[in-house]
């Protein structure tokens, strides 16, 4: 592949010598800090840097002059191309090892907190085939590989159903087979571009907003039901129906085959109507006993077998006798709060999405539990005295917040809430060591669990025990 001319250098022979942050490796080149994606340490390669500030360079490889010992053939064709999965040349005890890492960099260099040894960090079983939704887009514009381009065979026609190219809105990976999801999700996505494409169906087309097919969702549970949903973006009942019927007669173990009309200039589908076109509206997923009932919009940790080890953890750092009354902040569609009900006087939960409300006080419903209550609203204005005032006041916190980690104010509640513990979820260590710091005047960390969930990916879960001083 011949390199694009560009106003910054080249570099050659650039070794590798340690993983960065958000997936990235890094070397030295005069004591300035380069950063290279899908490279591994050992590995010395020539490189075309694409951003130069003063005291770091970014850039992606030319050529590998040298191959690291540690480094492992990529299983996925799409390596390098979709933008997902970036640690594939990176053994995977290898990579739970920088996972490890990372939790504690951030934790004892953003936090500057006392930590208790943090305990080896627990790995997925799975490394392939772990998720249990992926969500597909239409292009009528495919993303025209690196090979293709390499070889001149270059065309941007065709269409794709795949994976947005990170940082293109507009560009779509054509993907042939995804290593992320079980069967049938592969088959699925082939068989409708198939027919999509045998039958004259219009892919989307992202910069002009015209087209039929917009996106599919694909949701499997470890019960064996399987959830399909087919965005479109506008109403063609003679096309809509023809694939509908079409994937009902050629996948009779879709449980649940939904679509939805989405005529915004938007994908997201938070406030779009779902219609359940055959099988159930739902699907399910059980645990430890428990069933979850899932809708298309519903969100569920998308690592089931993970999600389990992960609210364990919680549980036991819950450290739950019968008689407490717990809070389960940002508690999404109830499933830590249903799975540590058994063991609480009562549990509380709060979340921002009224629908996931709804989701959660049905899955109490569901299984018999009597002791959960479910509020929806903005945290910031839900919890406050007059709240804690009516509900009692907490002995237990959780808390699963987003990426952005707590507001302030809600912070502030919970340390006039003054629980005995708090149980800090959190999908990101680098925000959560910003709100342990708000919370060390009056708690100690006791206890760091980090959770792989994803693996060959930088992310990570961690959660972390406060006791009360």
């Amino acid at each position: 592949m011949k390199p694009r001319k560009s106003k910054y250098p080249q570099i050659e022979g650039l070794e590798i010598t340690d993983i960065a942050a958000e997936g990235k490796s890094l070397g030295k080149y005069n004591d300035v800090v380069v950063f290279v994606p899908h490279t591994v340490p050992g590995d010395v390669v020539d490189v075309q840097i694409n951003n130069k500030r003063r005291r770091f360079m970014e850039g992606y490889v030319l050529n590998f002059v040298k191959y690291s010992p540690l480094r492992v053939e990529p299983f996925c064709k799409h390596y390098g191309e979709c933008g997902g999965c970036k640690w594939q040349a990176l053994p995977y005890p290898m990579q739970l090892e920088y996972k490890q890492r990372q939790v504690e960099d951030q934790l004892r260099r953003l936090g500057g907190i006392e930590l208790p040894e943090i305990s080896p960090i627990i790995g997925s079983e799975r490394s392939e085939y772990y998720r249990n939704k992926l969500e597909f887009t239409f292009s009528d514009k495919r993303w025209v590989p690196r090979a293709e381009v390499a070889e001149g065979a270059a065309t941007g026609d065709g269409n794709a159903l795949g994976f947005h190219i990170p940082g293109m809105f507009d560009k779509v990976l054509d993907v042939e087979w995804c290593h992320l999801q079980p069967e049938p999700s592969n088959a699925i996505r082939l068989e409708i571009k198939r027919f999509a494409q045998g039958n004259g169906m219009e892919f989307y087309n992202l910069r002009e907003h015209r087209g039929l097919l917009r996106n599919i969702v694909v949701r499997t549970s470890t019960t064996g039901e399987v959830m399909v949903t087919v965005v479109f973006a506008r109403e063609d009942a003679e096309r809509r129906t023809a694939l509908l019927e079409h994937l009902r007669a050629q996948f009779p173990e879709i449980t649940s085959l939904n679509y939805i009309i989405n005529e915004k200039l938007n994908d997201s589908i938070g406030d779009q109507e779902v219609f359940c076109y055959a099988g159930k509206p739902y699907m399910e997923e059980r645990m430890e006993g428990l069933t979850f009932r899932i809708n298309p919009k519903s969100f569920y940790q998308t690592n089931s077998e993970q999600a389990y080890n992960l609210y364990k953890v919680a549980r036991e750092f819950a450290g739950l006798t019968g008689s407490e009354i717990v809070y389960d902040l940002y508690t999404g569609t109830g499933t830590i709060a249903n799975f540590v009900a058994a063991g609480a006087k009562r549990v509380v939960g709060i979340e921002y999405v009224p629908e996931a409300i709804e989701d959660a006080k049905q899955n109490s419903a569901l299984n018999g539990i009597g002791n959960t209550l479910f509020f929806a609203g903005d945290m910031k204005d839900v919890l406050n005295a007059e709240f804690i005032a009516e509900h009692g006041r907490p002995d237990v916190i959780i808390l699963d917040p987003p990426r952005a980690g707590i507001h302030g104010d809600v912070a502030a509640t919970i340390l006039a809430a003054a629980p005995e513990r708090i149980v800090y979820v959190s999908c990101n260590p680098a925000t959560q060591a910003r709100d342990l710091a708000i919370f060390d005047s009056a708690y100690r960390v006791t206890r760091v669990q980090p959770v792989d969930m994803f693996p060959h990916t930088h992310h990570v879960e961690n959660v972390v025990q406060l006791v009360r001083r």
